[in-house]
């Protein structure tokens, strides 16, 4: 289950884990947001032990979305040891981000 992450939460969130951590930058108003959240879930279901998953909303946090250079949505960015190792722009289907995963694990 994803978890929602806020500014005041973020590099908490993400240095304290000690698993790879998927990020999706996303809007409720974003059509392939509600396309893409329904893969990140299965994927967080199915990765529990091995992944941890945030979501940040871009319109309640523009500062995130800024620091990370997040022009588009959907975002995906997948941090390991604290720091960006991949960053995926639009929608994409399961197959894509299981490969994206793998740069992680």
């Amino acid at each position: 289950m994803a978890t929602d992450i806020r500014q005041d939460n973020f590099d908490t969130f993400i240095s304290q884990s000690d698993k790879p951590v998927l990020v999706d930058f996303w809007a409720t108003w974003c059509g392939p947001c509600r396309m893409l959240s329904p893969v990140v879930e299965e994927v967080s279901r199915e990765h529990e032990n091995e992944l941890t998953v945030g979501k940040v909303n871009v319109d309640d946090c523009p500062e995130l979305a800024q620091k990370f250079g997040v022009m588009s949505i959907p975002t995906l960015i997948l941090f390991k040891d604290g720091q960006p190792v991949d960053k995926r722009i639009g929608y994409m289907p399961k197959n894509e981000l299981e490969q994206m995963l793998k740069k992680a694990f």
